[in-house]
């Protein structure tokens, strides 16, 4: 029986190949190439999808530059997101606690691009402030 995971690997869009090693007990699935050339691994924890320091390709291809900007100070609050949005985080690191989940959280930093669904309660907690660029859809 395998071990359950904690994060969920999605595809997102950028250009690169990737690679991925499973470990079973049987030798065909001991190792499995996706061939990806339009997309990259991001992970995916408690309905929030992650990825981790996208090529600068990847943010202009999506526009981030353009989109508005948001920021806070060290702070702790709940929010509710009544639109799908995505951000990328310039500066900060916040544990976002999605309702729900008890104690777990998902861990966001600068330099993260990140998807969080329509109608996710949650709360904000930011250890470092934060800049952001955003756009919800």
């Amino acid at each position: 029986m395998a071990s359950p995971m904690v994060a969920t690997p999605v595809q997102l869009r950028t250009s690169s190949t990737v690679r991925l090693s499973f470990s079973s007990s049987t030798p065909r699935r001991r190792f499995a190439a996706v061939r990806a050339s339009a997309e990259a691994m991001a992970t995916e924890k408690l309905g929030i999808k992650v990825e981790r320091n996208p090529p600068e390709s990847r943010l202009s291809e999506l526009g981030v530059r353009q989109w508005p900007k948001w920021g806070c100070e060290k702070s702790k609050f709940p929010w509710t997101y009544s639109a799908k949005e995505t951000c990328y985080l310039l500066q900060g690191k916040v544990k976002v606690y999605p309702e729900g989940h008890g104690e777990e959280f998902v861990e966001i930093a600068a330099g993260d691009l990140v998807v969080f669904p329509k109608g996710m309660s949650c709360t904000w907690d930011v250890a470092e402030a934060v800049d952001k660029h955003y756009n919800f859809e």
